[in-house]
């Protein structure tokens, strides 16, 4: 394209934008309203999965070793469990600590004394391994059960299980949601762009024998739904700025009692994901609205 062709376009976008102002603010305000409802599903979701993600961090399996077993094919063993990709950390726990910790939870004081310094948990000696993804927590365990020098991996499959379906139904619900977002706000735009070319019927009519290309008369109208776009994409995410931070702050504030164990994603952290995608998707909402409105009418002149 041609940069006189380009500012042609973009004069002719934003005078459409003029002459359909009421259904062009219909427009805007439709896509705003969209992607701020969207933004707020996106802070839930974002902040569930953020905070389900640190959950499965702290789910994890206990591995325990053979008797007699050596410290230098522990430490073997932990080298290559550490290897592995779906493990983000592990703990070696000594058969000491774990007689240690035994004792001062389930034990009184004068009936530990009596075990003076035997340790009836002396192949106790075990590795706590905690997952990046507790889906592949099946994978892990047939991997470690296969060591050698590994007695037994203890591990939850109905906790793995219950986090794999949330965020499965986290997936399938946003997905939902978004189509029909995106649904209503196309149809929005094919109304303004319609009516845009209406009003230029004629003049598009001339254009056309006169020998004008599709792409030149179809250029207007694509700028024309593109702004609209953006213009509905940036409204939504700023005020959703500056709510975000003032929900998280007073709901840590408030309720620091229930949330104190909880983290929420800082703003500037969820934000550099959220602008991007509310702009790619205002630009597209725009531009497939405009494009396949205009593609149809040009259709039927021709049919005609």
């Amino acid at each position: 394209m041609r940069i006189s062709t380009f500012f042609y376009s973009l004069k002719q976008g934003i005078k459409n934008i003029h002459r359909n102002r009421m259904f062009s603010l219909a427009s805007i305000g439709t896509i705003t309203a969209c992607l701020f409802l969207f933004g707020i599903f996106y802070f839930v979701v974002a902040n569930f999965q953020y905070m389900v993600k640190t959950a499965e961090t702290s789910v994890g399996v206990t591995v325990f070793f053979d008797a007699g077993v050596s410290e230098d094919q522990i430490k073997q063993i932990g080298e290559e469990i550490k290897s592995r990709a779906e493990v983000s950390k592990i703990e070696y726990i000594s058969a000491e600590e774990t007689w240690k910790n035994y004792k001062e939870k389930y034990l009184k004081p004068e009936l530990a004394q009596t075990f003076g310094d035997d340790n009836p948990l002396a192949d106790s000696a075990s590795y706590s391994v905690y997952l990046n993804d507790v889906s592949m927590q099946k994978s892990l365990v047939t991997y470690i059960q296969d060591l050698d020098g590994v007695r037994q991996v203890n591990h939850s499959d109905s906790v793995a299980n219950t986090f794999k379906t949330f965020n499965a139904l986290v997936g399938y619900v946003s997905a939902a949601i978004i189509i029909i977002l995106l649904a209503v706000a196309i149809f929005l735009i094919s109304t303004t762009v319609t009516m845009g070319i209406a009003i230029r019927k004629e003049e598009i009519s001339i254009m056309k024998l006169i020998g004008a290309t599709d792409t030149f008369i179809r250029a207007p109208f694509i700028v024309e739904g593109v702004i609209i776009g953006i213009i509905g994409a940036l409204l939504p995410v700023t005020g959703l700025y500056f709510i975000y931070h003032k929900v998280i702050s007073y709901i840590t504030e408030k309720y620091i009692n229930i949330f104190h164990a909880f983290k929420f994603l800082e703003a500037p952290e969820i934000f550099s994901k959220l602008v991007p995608i509310s702009l790619g998707i205002g630009i597209g909402i725009g531009l497939i609205g405009s494009y396949m409105t205009v593609r149809r009418h040009l259709r039927r002149n021709e049919a005609l």
